[in-house]
C-alpha cells in the first residue's frame, strides 16, 4: 500500500516522501480502515519538522486524521466491516489503510460525504472544547477568534455562531478577509495586526470580548491580553506564530480574566466520556447542517507536497483532504 512517511525531520520537507509499504495490520484494540479521505492539520507539518510537543520514532506515516470504511475489527468490537466511521490516531492517516485505535473512532453522521467528515473531527472537537466544555459559551456572548482561516479557527467560528454567539474573525492576511466573511458569516473580520484593542472595543461598544480563542500565540496573545473582558477568558489553543508568548500574571489579575489551556485530545484521554460526548454532539450538530467545516482543496495523496506547502505558506482558507488511491 501506499503511505506518506517522515524519514527524516527537516525544515523542506526533503525527509518525507510518498512511498508503498507493507500492508498494515491491526493490533487487538485496533480497526483496520481503508482511508478515503485525511485531512491535513497544523500538527501534521510540525511533526515533520520535529517541533510538535509529541515526537513519534521515526520513521512513522503521517496524518492525525481520517475518513473511510471499516476493513477489519475485533470480536468485541462496536465496529463492523463496510461502517463508515471518522476519527484517527497521533500518525497514520496519510494512506490506503490505517491501523486506528477503536476509542478513536466514531461513526460519520448521516449525510457527510467522505472529505467533510476528514475535515470535521480534530478541528470541531477542539473547538466544542474550548468554547463550550472549558469556557461555557453563551448565546449574545462575544466571541474572538485568531486565525481564522486555519482549520481550527474556522471551526471556532462555525461552532461559536451556531451556538448564538457573536463572532469577530481575526486574521494577519488581508487578502483573506473576504473568503472568511463569506465561510461562516462572522459578524465582523478584522486584520490582527498592531494595536487591534481599539478595533474590538468599537465593535463590540467598549466591553471587550468575553470569549478570546487563540491558536496563534505571540503578539496576537500579547494583545489579546488587552482584548479580554473582566471575567472573560482567553484560550491558550497553539503557537502558530513560533512564538510562546509569557504574560505578567497583573495582567489577568488586574482585568478580572482567566487564560485557560486546551488540549481537546488530552482532555478526551482524562475525560473519556466527554470526549464521546463531544463527538456526538459535534456529530449531531453536523448532520442537523448547523456545522459544516470549510475545505481549501481536496488533492490525491500523490500531491501531498503542495498541500504541505500551502499550509506553511499560509495560503489555505480552511483544510487540505488528501484522498488516498485517487
Amino acid at each position: 500500500m501506499q503511505a506518506l512517511r517522515v524519514e527524516q525531520l527537516t525544515h523542506d520537507l526533503s525527509g518525507v516522501s510518498l512511498v508503498d509499504t507493507p500492508v498494515t495490520k491491526r493490533g487487538p484494540d485496533e480497526v483496520l480502515v481503508r482511508v478515503r479521505a485525511a485531512s491535513l492539520n497544523f500538527p501534521d507539518l510540525l511533526m515533520t519538522r520535529g517541533e510538535y510537543q509529541f515526537k513519534p520514532a521515526l520513521p512513522f506515516t503521517s496524518g492525525l486524521e481520517l475518513a473511510g470504511e471499516v476493513i477489519e475489527a475485533g470480536p468485541d468490537s462496536v465496529f463492523a466491516p463496510g461502517d463508515r466511521v471518522m476519527g484517527g490516531n497521533k500518525t497514520g492517516a496519510f494512506a490506503e489503510l490505517a491501523a486506528i485505535p477503536e476509542r478513536g473512532l466514531s461513526r460519520m453522521p448521516e449525510g457527510v460525504e467522505f472529505a467533510t467528515a476528514a475535515a470535521m473531527g480534530a478541528a470541531y472537537s477542539t473547538a466544542y472544547t474550548g468554547l463550550v466544555e472549558l469556557c461555557d459559551v453563551q448565546a449574545g456572548q462575544w466571541v474572538l477568534v485568531h486565525g481564522a482561516s486555519g482549520g481550527v479557527g474556522l471551526a471556532a467560528i462555525d461552532l461559536a455562531k451556531a451556538l448564538g454567539a457573536r463572532v469577530i474573525a481575526a486574521t494577519g492576511i488581508d487578502a483573506k478577509r473576504g473568503r472568511i466573511a463569506e465561510l461562516h458569516e462572522p459578524d465582523q473580520v478584522i486584520l490582527a495586526e498592531g494595536r487591534f484593542r481599539e478595533r474590538v472595543s468599537e465593535i463590540t461598544e467598549g466591553s471587550l470580548a468575553d470569549i478570546v480563542f487563540d491558536p496563534v500565540g505571540g503578539d496576537i496573545f500579547d494583545e489579546s491580553t488587552r482584548c479580554t473582558a473582566f471575567g472573560g477568558k482567553l484560550v491558550v489553543v497553539g503557537f502558530t506564530s513560533g512564538r510562546i508568548a509569557e504574560v505578567a500574571t497583573n495582567i489577568p489579575l488586574i482585568k478580572g480574566f482567566s487564560i485557560v489551556g486546551l488540549r481537546a485530545g488530552e482532555y478526551a484521554r482524562r475525560f473519556p466520556e466527554r470526549g464521546a460526548a463531544i463527538n456526538a454532539e459535534v456529530a449531531r450538530l453536523a448532520s442537523e447542517g448547523r456545522i459544516t467545516p470549510a475545505i481549501d482543496r481536496v488533492l490525491p495523496l500523490s500531491r501531498w507536497r503542495e498541500g504541505f506547502e500551502a499550509m506553511a505558506n499560509r495560503e489555505l482558507v480552511g483544510k487540505v483532504v488528501f484522498e488516498p488511491g485517487a
